[in-house]
C-alpha cells in the first residue's frame, strides 16, 4: 500500500512538472504567434516571416511570397478582430499552440500552431485550420 502511495505521488509530481514547464514555455511561445500576427497586421512581411522556422522560410523562399499564402490561406490570422491562447500540448514529441481566431465578420476559426526551439528561440513551423467550435459535422 506505501509503495502505491508513493508511485501515486512520484507520477502526481512528474505531472505537475511536466504541467510547470509547459507553462513556462506558454509565454514566449504565444509572444512569438502574436508578434507575427502584429507584423501581418502593420504589413512588416520581413518580421512576420521572420518568425517563420527555417523549413518554412525555405520552402516560401521570401516574406512577399510567404504573405500572399497567408493572406489568401488565412485570412483570419492577416487580419483579425480578436486573439485568444488556449491550451499548449504535446503531441508526438512536439510542440502545439491552440489558438482561437475571430475574424471581422465575428466568425470563430481554431488554430493550431506547432512550435519549434531554434538557437535564436520559437518559431512557428506549421498551422493548422481546425473545424470551429459549433459547426457541424
Amino acid at each position: 500500500m506505501r509503495m502505491m502511495v508513493t508511485l501515486g505521488l512520484v507520477a502526481a509530481m512528474a505531472v505537475a512538472t511536466l504541467g510547470t514547464q509547459a507553462t513556462a514555455q506558454k509565454e514566449p511561445i504565444t509572444g512569438v504567434i502574436g508578434a507575427q500576427i502584429e507584423a501581418f497586421q502593420s504589413d512588416d512581411m520581413g518580421a512576420a516571416f521572420g518568425f517563420a522556422s527555417p523549413n518554412i522560410r525555405a520552402l516560401f523562399g521570401t516574406p512577399e511570397r510567404f504573405a500572399t499564402m497567408v493572406e489568401q490561406g488565412y485570412p483570419m490570422v492577416w487580419r483579425p478582430a480578436d486573439v485568444r491562447y488556449l491550451e499548449l500540448r504535446e503531441v508526438a514529441g512536439n510542440l502545439w499552440q491552440r489558438v482561437m481566431v475571430t475574424d471581422g465578420s465575428g466568425g470563430i476559426h481554431m488554430l493550431d500552431y506547432q512550435m519549434i526551439e531554434t538557437e535564436t528561440g520559437w518559431k512557428i513551423n506549421a498551422v493548422q485550420l481546425l473545424k470551429a467550435p459549433g459547426a457541424n459535422v
